[in-house]
Order: C-alpha cells, then sequence, then structure tokens
C-alpha cells in the first residue's frame, strides 16, 4: 500500500513530530507532502528514508497549490492520501478527489472548543471545514474530546475514529548519567529544584503564567524547552523579573525531550486548552510527576492509570509549586496510560482504518464498474426495427386484387423459392422458361 502523508508544515510542533513517529511504525510505503516550511521535522523524516515534497505554498490564499498537489497525487499514483492540520486537510481532500484518488482519510491533531491550531474558530472555517470532510472516508480524532468536538462540528459519529497520539515509552526511561550530562550542558545546579515545561511557545500555553508562579518561589529553577512567536517576549519578561539565573530556555526540543525530562523534578503543563497532552503523557513515561490545567490524555483514562498526574486551576498554580518543592524530587514507574499510548497501537489503528476505506472505496468501484457495463451493453443492444406503415392510397384508387392462392411446391434446396409456372401457351410452343423467345415468321394469313 503506497500512501501520501499531507501535512501543512514540518516545523518544531507536536502534530508533526506525531507524524515523523507514526510513519516508523506504519506498514505501508510511506511519502510526506508539505504545502510550506520543511523545516527541522523534514529532516529528520528524510533522515529516516522517507522522501518529502516541498510544495512552497505561499500563504492561506496561495491556491496555486492545489494544481501542484494534484499533479503529484496524480504522478504518484498513491492508494490513500492521509491529510494532517486544517489547510492540509482542506487543500488535501480537494487534491485527491481532483488525481482520482477516492481513499482519502484524515487526522485531526489541533481542533479545541474554541480554537483550531491556535486561532480562533469562524463560522467560515467551521464551514470550509465540514465541506470538504464530506469528500473523505473519515477522521481520526487523536482523543475522545477531539471526537466529541468533531461530532458537534456536525461531522457524522460513523465518520470519526479515535487513534489516540502515541509514544514509544522506551524512549523515556530515566538514565541518571543522562540527567547529570543534560544539567551540566544548560548550567543547572546537579541539587536544583527543577520545574519544567515542554512546547510550542505560543499565547495558548501560556508560559508567562509559569515564569511569575517560579518568581514567586525562591531557589527553584524553570527549564523551558520549545520554540515560537512568544519566546522574545517571555525572554523579556525573564529579565523583567530579573530570573536570568533561574530560568532555562532551550531553543527547540526536538529529539533532545527524553534527556530534557531526565533533568527535570516536576512537569507542568498549563495551557488554555489542549487536544491531547502529549507533552503531559511524555512526562509520566519519564517517571515524573506532573501539573496541569488541560490534558485531554490523562482526562480519558481512569485515574488510578495516572496516579502521579494532578489537574489543578491555573490561580491554584503558585501553591501547588510550592507543595511539590517541599515534597521534595521522586521518580514515579511509568503508569499504565502510558502502555494504552504506545505509538505501536496507534498505528495498528490508523492501518486498520486505510483497508476499511480501500475495501470499501474497492466495492464501490466494482458497483460503478458493473453498472456502467450494463449500461454500455443496453446501449449497443440490437433492437427489432419497427415495420414502416404502408404509403396513404388516394380515396378513388381501387384496392388491388388479391393473389389467387397456390399450393406450396416441394424443393430440392432448403429454404430456396421456385419460380412461378410459366403460362400454357409458352409451355404449349415450347418455350424454356428464362430463356429469349425466339421470333416467328408470320402465316400467309397473318400478312
Amino acid at each position: 500500500m503506497k500512501v501520501l502523508h499531507v501535512i501543512t508544515g514540518l516545523n518544531v510542533g507536536g502534530a508533526e513530530q506525531q507524524l515523523h513517529l507514526l510513519l516508523r511504525h506504519l506498514d505501508a510505503r510511506c511519502e510526506v507532502a508539505t504545502l510550506t516550511d520543511p523545516g527541522p521535522v523534514a529532516d529528520a523524516i528524510r533522515s529516516d528514508g522517507v522522501r518529502v515534497h516541498d510544495l512552497r505554498m505561499a500563504g492561506n490564499r496561495d491556491v496555486g497549490v492545489l494544481p501542484r498537489l494534484t499533479g503529484l497525487i496524480r504522478a504518484g499514483r498513491y492508494d490513500v492520501v492521509h491529510t494532517h492540520l486544517y489547510r492540509a486537510c482542506v487543500y488535501g481532500r480537494i487534491a485527491a478527489r481532483l488525481a482520482g484518488v477516492r481513499t482519502v482519510v484524515a487526522t485531526e491533531h489541533s481542533l479545541g472548543a474554541t480554537q483550531i491550531e491556535g486561532r480562533p474558530l469562524r463560522l467560515g472555517t467551521r464551514a470550509l471545514y465540514r465541506s470538504t470532510e464530506r469528500l473523505g472516508h473519515g477522521t481520526l480524532a487523536v482523543s475522545a474530546t477531539v471526537a466529541e468536538r468533531l461530532v458537534y462540528w456536525g461531522v457524522p459519529e460513523a465518520r470519526v475514529h479515535l487513534a489516540p497520539n502515541g509514544i514509544e515509552p522506551e524512549r523515556f526511561r530515566f538514565d541518571p548519567e543522562v540527567r547529570a550530562e543534560v544539567r551540566t550542558r544548560l548550567r543547572i545546579p546537579a541539587g536544583a529544584y527543577v520545574v519544567g515545561g515542554v512546547g510550542r511557545q505560543v499565547p495558548g500555553k501560556r508560559f508567562d503564567a509559569l515564569i511569575r508562579a517560579i518568581a514567586e518561589i525562591p531557589d527553584v529553577h524553570l527549564l523551558l524547552a520549545g520554540d515560537g512567536p512568544e519566546r522574545v517576549p517571555l525572554l523579556r519578561l525573564v529579565h523583567h523579573l530579573n530570573l536570568q539565573h533561574r530560568v532555562h530556555v532551550t531553543d527547540s526540543a526536538g529529539a533532545d525531550v527524553p534527556g530534557l525530562l531526565a533533568a527535570m523534578d516536576l512537569f507542568v503543563s498549563v495551557s488554555a486548552e489542549e487536544a491531547f497532552g502529549l507533552a503531559v503523557v511524555e512526562a509520566l513515561a519519564a517517571g515524573l510527576p506532573a501539573l496541569y490545567t488541560a490534558c485531554p490524555a490523562v482526562e480519558d483514562v481512569p485515574a488510578e492509570d495516572a496516579p502521579g498526574a494532578c489537574r489543578i486551576d491555573l490561580g491554584e498554580l503558585p501553591a501547588a509549586l510550592a507543595a511539590e518543592h517541599r515534597a521534595g524530587p521522586r521518580r514515579l514507574p511509568a503508569p499504565a496510560a502510558v502502555e494504552y499510548y504506545h505509538i505501536a497501537r496507534t498505528a495498528q489503528r490508523v492501518m486498520a482504518l486505510y483497508t476499511q476505506a480501500s475495501e470499501r472505496e474497492s466495492l464501490r468501484e466494482n458497483l460503478r464498474e458493473g453498472l456502467r457495463r450494463r449500461r454500455r451493453s443496453a446501449a449497443t443492444a440490437i433492437v427489432p426495427r419497427p415495420a414502416r406503415a404502408a404509403a396513404p392510397r388516394p380515396a378513388s384508387a381501387a384496392p388491388p386484387a388479391a393473389p389467387p392462392a397456390q399450393a406450396a411446391a416441394p424443393s430440392s434446396r432448403q429454404g430456396a423459392v421456385q419460380p412461378p409456372a410459366p403460362p400454357a401457351s409458352r409451355q404449349e410452343s415450347g418455350t424454356v422458361p428464362g430463356a429469349a423467345a425466339e421470333p416467328t415468321t408470320p402465316t400467309p394469313a397473318q400478312k
């Protein structure tokens, strides 16, 4: 099975890195097309031997990307087109149909209650999404919460399938040597209590609130991993609060997330809204206790499956941090929720939808081909020509006399039609039927 994954961009982000991880576990020949920004994740995907196509989309209204994507899909002869993130879903579904690929699925990574991919939801956004969603076979939701939001949007429940984000738990096992190496590299004191946060630095992550809370607790360090448009304002806030010696901001998390988590003692996520909460799951896999304000990944499993995670309100953050600091650093065993979110399980669910969608489309194509054959047969069938009506006679004309009935003569040849008997006068004169008559000499009386 040959699959093309279409995604809006490949800069460092949760959906982008989730695609990279998924590609390693799918039992299919995969390629990737990015509409914009082939960033570090594109390089990582290429290093795994997966081909990445850059469509060079100039902006949201660059509709010229549609024929380029259509041509790529048509030339690649893909069995399945799998789209990720809003713009890629809209353009990818249309392009797949234009290219003749009918097996189209999507993954919804970032649908919130009031925003999608960090942008406010509007009626036009919702209408365009729903109109193009009908062009595919179904949508994979990364959490039960996202599945409920899709149904609320008007996507039929039968077209929504659950395929949670996943991780490779073995990558996050705590290693004290890695902890020491990362702390040395980032100039964090070996015995310091370190609070950490991982994610794209955008307003919705509310890292500014975490920085302000750290300012209230002496001797606690903060490690922020990620990048984004809020990076410069966050650094200004750090300097304004005179926290340069206690707040450490890395350029990007990337592949070093397990090492950064090893350097932490407590993980905190204070996002206003999340579609899944992958960073919290990774922290639990690393054995960290975690405080969070929104995390469907934890809320969707029984509480006993994630005992190290604690939900708080944003206003409770300073007190919760102080309580954890007093309790001291500790490492916990990876909870059952971590195994539930193993990427191998997610890949199996995705492959199952590919197979189901392909088989359903194959059945539909067989039905369509049967209908086409019947139509062609009906069009070429020999239909008896109706008898031509006799020309009308003038009213004054007498009807023709009926021919005398003749007995059927036996034929020496099957199906041959015998000529009528010659007149008696010719038979008496010895004329051979069918021969030319010889001229006769007139008698004296005739003269």
